[in-house]
């Protein structure tokens, strides 16, 4: 059973209109590289035909993935947000207890991020371990380089 990702409305919009590109743009394009490939003729020593039936083999792998995604997606209702602790949605602004530099984060699901655009996931070590926490808690989180631990400065909604 997949668990339930939860999206902003853009980027549940953003997952819907790359699912239908992949059904018709995609299949479409498989399908003629297919037809060019079977054009070329003797199927069974054809290395364009193996590779775009290859192709289509991933890309209905990937659709199956990316419709399972969406069937467990949920869009939040940002009227709803709870500001008095980190959850998906939050905007949280940290500092790291030891060296006292701040940085601020949004919470989104893990197809959302976007670490350009200080979007990381719930998923990510950071993230999941700012989950729950209030205004004036620490965290210690476990990352690759060692645990630091971050006080939570401000939480606000992230859109």
């Amino acid at each position: 059973m997949s668990k339930i990702s939860y999206y902003t409305k853009e980027g549940y919009e953003k997952l819907k209109a790359e699912l239908h590109d992949l059904k018709t743009k995609g299949r479409k394009d498989i399908t003629r590289q297919i037809a060019e490939a079977r054009d070329k003729g003797d199927l069974s020593e054809n290395a364009e035909y193996d590779a775009a039936k290859d192709a289509q083999g991933h890309l209905e792998a990937r659709i199956a993935r990316m419709e399972v995604v969406m069937g467990n997606a949920r869009i939040i209702d940002e009227s709803s947000l709870d500001t008095s602790q980190v959850a998906v949605l939050s905007k949280v602004r940290i500092k790291n207890t030891k060296n006292n530099m701040e940085f601020i984060y949004i919470l989104v699901s893990e197809e959302e991020a976007d670490l350009k655009a200080k979007k990381i996931s719930v998923q990510s070590p950071i993230g999941s371990g700012l989950l729950g926490k209030k205004v004036g808690e620490k965290a210690e989180i476990e990352t690759p380089g060692g645990v630091i631990a971050f006080e939570i400065i401000e939480i606000s909604i992230g859109l």
